[in-house]
């Protein structure tokens, strides 16, 4: 049992809205980085406490992007939350990292949790990070378990005022870096169609068992996937008719250009989930074809010698008086006997394609 489904089983019999940590600690201390902005300037600062990064929102009158970094720290999240005037149950939510993706409006804010995935090298394996959104008027709270992710672009464009993210309220931000985690997806699905493509060119040249090992691992990784991200859809469904004044009225196109972003992902993982079925009948229809190739050569090899084993056990006979035993030249007839019947039969198995 892994370190994580033990967590899980400390929540069992507590009560609704009790604070556990359900993940794996993957930093030794939790990492606060705020920046607050406006269309003139942004001010990036790294909190040494909660209390600190709460006195600096509240003294910016402009935009503040929170994001935390590292989840084990109860108190420190309940801290961040309480002062958002955030519910107990999206506490709880928080700290649960096994959420499935999903959107919730109360009535003074909105929380959104996602599943953002990377490609870890050296050897790609896809991982996985539960990504929780808390909008409350001009802040926006992000909470991560690690460090790492895909919010640099986000970040440069925030920072060297590129587009209109300056320019517009914290929904945008929310939707930019929605965006961001989105078009990852994409990275992680060319990177498992790459894979696909060369299982296919090796199912064609020489498949093996380890072939068959990288299809399996193919479709476990699809399903895991999949499972990942097909709830996104209802979530920006449901995102897009959110409105004033949660949401700005203006961010309902770049909404539904996020939904089209995820139909074409969902789509994408579609398409790969029924070449990886067709990959694992061509393996097996391989396999087939080999072990037929092999028992034809057998057959045919079996055959050639039903002959010659019928003549050689003809003349294994021991009885007395057999005509050909006084021939001096009996025994070199019976060979060439046998070589015409196997040199006749593998002319005739070529000319019939046999061979």
């Amino acid at each position: 049992m892994n370190e994580e489904n033990v967590k899980q089983k400390a929540k069992l019999g507590l009560s609704p809205g009790s604070l556990v940590f359900t993940g794996i600690q993957k930093m030794s201390q939790v990492d606060l980085t705020l920046i607050s902005y406006s269309e003139e300037e942004v001010l990036i600062s790294k909190p040494a406490s909660v209390t600190e990064a709460i006195q600096s929102i509240q003294a910016y009158k402009g935009n503040s992007w929170i994001n935390i970094d590292g989840l084990h720290n109860v108190d420190l999240i309940e801290e961040i939350c309480l002062y958002l005037g955030v519910h107990k149950l999206t506490i709880e939510d928080i700290l649960s990292v096994n959420q499935r993706p999903k959107i919730e409006e109360y009535e003074n804010y909105l929380h959104l949790v996602l599943k953002m995935l990377a490609l870890e090298p050296p050897d790609n394996k896809i991982t996985y990070e539960q990504v929780s959104f808390l909008l409350k008027g001009n802040v926006l709270a992000t909470f991560q378990e690690k460090t790492g992710d895909a919010f640099e672009y986000v970040r440069k464009r925030i920072s060297e005022d590129k587009g209109v993210i300056r320019k517009k309220g914290v929904d945008y931000l929310l939707y930019a870096l929605l965006d961001a985690i989105v078009d990852y997806y994409f990275v992680v699905l060319e990177n498992i169609g790459e894979e696909l493509t060369q299982i296919e060119t090796e199912l064609l040249e020489n498949p093996d068992k380890n072939t068959l090992n990288k299809i399996h691992l193919s479709r476990k990784n699809l399903i895991s996937v999949r499972r990942s991200i097909y709830p996104l859809r209802e979530v920006v469904g449901r995102l897009d008719k959110i409105e004033e004044p949660v949401l700005s009225a203006g961010l309902s196109i770049y909404i539904r250009d996020l939904y089209d972003h995820t139909l074409r992902v969902m789509e994408n993982i579609e398409g790969f989930r029924d070449t990886v079925s067709s990959l694992l009948d061509l393996y097996m229809n391989s396999m087939s074809n080999r072990m037929n190739e092999i028992m034809k050569v057998l057959t045919i090899i079996s055959t050639i010698f039903i002959p010659l084993t019928f003549i050689a056990g003809v003349y294994g006979m021991n009885f007395e008086y057999m005509p050909e035993l006084q021939w001096k030249l009996g025994y070199f007839a019976v060979w060439g006997l046998m070589i015409l019947i196997f040199i006749g039969m593998l002319m005739y198995f070529r000319k019939k394609k046999w061979l």
